[in-house]
């Protein structure tokens, strides 16, 4: 895949999502329920390698590592992520020049000293040239399980689509300006969504390589929605969650419901009533998208680009997962937002974490 415009950093990819918890068992219960196969062990570090299909996660409880630190405050959660670049050693360089904050990542002998900078909520970004067929981190790092897949298939995912931050009202052009400046990332969308009874502001970026894509999220008017309460949940600004991609969403969710996945609060049927007006001759099963709560968007209006997608409920603390399938559509679900977003309403209301009388008074001549 060419680059979609200038690439300074030699972007190329998700290469991993590291994740850490205070307590073993919370990472593992997730991960194998999202279908992962725990297939390595780290050398000399108390840290595991888990895969399905292109997706590596690795969970970190070294001691007194960043991770182990990062658990403590945050909770169980995701600590870091691996870019994949084409010359971590040019790409860290360049970071650094362009004012990254470098991390100093331990490493142990006969280990790789993998480069790496500060990023959202102090979490790291690693960069990695060792990936794909040639000699990986994970060959040299770790030991491989004997007798375990090296490359489970799992419940069907294939690759890390995106990860969203959730950030504090004002800072998201901050983080905005640190893509930008570090990676050349360019805005591709923009939201602003108004639920019944709070809203928020999404501004999604994309890498050059369009490989890794972030979107923002901010509070809106009010601070009592869903943001507010992630921040409050996290203890501060970080990962929100994090989208996996397949080529067959419905056979992948029968996959999901087997492994006991709970979703997220699916829309109201009058959602799916009104998605053929909304996407005409999309040639989907409204009853396999309605029946598994899938929602869908994209266009029609030069034959069908859609995308599929699904949420789960939070896993780890307040962070939860996505689930999709692209036929031809790049976009993030934007029409979507608002179905989703009175959905997550919905929850908050069935929890008690919100009240109805946060509902703004409108047209009342206030």
């Amino acid at each position: 895949m060419a680059d979609l415009f200038e690439n300074p950093a030699g972007l190329d990819g998700f290469e991993f999502i590291e994740f850490s918890s205070p307590e073993k068992g919370q990472l593992e219960k997730v991960f194998i329920g999202m279908g992962f196969t725990h297939i390595a062990n780290h050398r000399t570090k108390d840290a595991q390698l888990w895969r399905q299909g292109g997706i590596n996660l690795i969970a970190n409880y070294e001691p007194k590592s960043a991770a182990w630190y990062f658990a403590r405050e945050h909770g169980p959660s995701a600590c870091g992520m691996g870019f994949r670049v084409k010359n971590a050693v040019q790409s860290y360089k360049y970071l650094l020049a362009q004012g990254a904050e470098p991390v100093l990542v331990d490493t142990g002998p006969m280990e790789l000293r993998l480069p790496a900078i500060r990023g959202i909520g102090n979490a790291i970004i690693y960069l990695i040239d060792r990936y794909g067929d040639e000699l990986s981190i994970y060959d040299i790092d770790f030991n491989y399980i004997e007798g375990v897949d090296r490359n489970p298939v799992g419940a069907g995912f294939k690759v890390i689509d995106h990860l969203t931050h959730n950030v504090y009202g004002g800072r998201m052009k901050y983080w905005a300006d640190f893509y930008e400046k570090l990676f050349n990332f360019q805005e591709i969308r923009f939201f602003d969504i108004k639920g019944e009874y709070t809203g928020l502001t999404s501004k999604a970026l994309t890498a050059p390589d369009g490989k890794i894509r972030i979107p923002l999220n901010e509070e809106g008017e009010g601070g009592k929605g869903q943001i507010e309460e992630f921040l409050r949940a996290f203890n501060g600004e970080g990962i929100q969650h994090i989208a996996f991609s397949c080529d067959d969403l419905v056979a992948c969710w029968d996959r999901l419901k087997d492994m006991g996945m709970p979703f997220m609060t699916a829309p109201p049927e009058t959602y799916y009533e009104l998605l053929e007006g909304r996407l005409p001759n999309h040639g989907e099963s409204v009853n396999e998208l309605q029946t598994r709560g899938i929602l869908m968007d994209g266009t029609t209006e030069e034959g069908p680009r859609l995308l599929l997608q699904i949420f789960s409920e939070t896993q780890l603390g307040p962070v939860f997962f996505e689930f999709i399938q692209r036929k031809g559509d790049d976009g993030f679900g934007e029409g979507n937002f608002k179905a989703l977003f009175e959905s997550i309403e919905r929850d908050q209301i069935n929890r008690g974490v919100l009240s109805t009388a946060n509902k703004t008074v409108e047209n009342e001549g206030v």
